[in-house]
């Protein structure tokens, strides 16, 4: 069996591939099916669930949090040290931080406040748009 990628997903691209009529619903999908390993914390589940009831409405947020947390390939990830790798947006060191913490393989977001985490020697985070993430599991089939 080939490993699978160990991903930490920010919310925006979560809440674009909900939702089956979207065109990145194949994010979603593949996580269903167990074809990457989701990493998560308390707090980015918490941002989720807040997100998503804004967007949709509280119902479709609680069965979407059910539904990760009921996944054999979603790992809730403890937060031993806070990084502060990312300055514009404080709010985003959290998927930053448990993508150190689960020691992941990539970091998917399409928000341009990651960038300054791109260009950093340590630690190592590697970020991929929705884009380059499609490319890249195209490439592993």
């Amino acid at each position: 069996m080939k490993n699978r990628f160990r991903i930490v997903i920010d919310t925006n691209v979560l809440l674009v591939s909900i939702s089956s009529k979207s065109k990145y619903h194949w994010i979603f999908e593949k996580l269903l099916n167990s074809e990457f390993d989701l990493f998560i914390t308390n707090e980015v589940l918490m941002e989720y669930e807040e997100i998503i009831a804004l967007k949709y409405n509280p119902d479709v947020a609680k069965n979407v949090i059910r539904t990760l947390l009921l996944l054999p390939n979603v790992y809730l990830t403890s937060i031993y040290y806070h990084w502060n790798l990312i300055t514009g947006d404080t709010d985003d060191n959290k998927f930053s931080d448990c993508a150190v913490n689960s020691n992941s393989h990539l970091l998917v977001t399409n928000d341009n406040h990651f960038d300054e985490v791109k260009n950093l020697d340590f630690p190592n985070i590697t970020i991929l748009n929705i884009k380059e993430f499609e490319n890249l599991l195209s490439t592993q089939l």
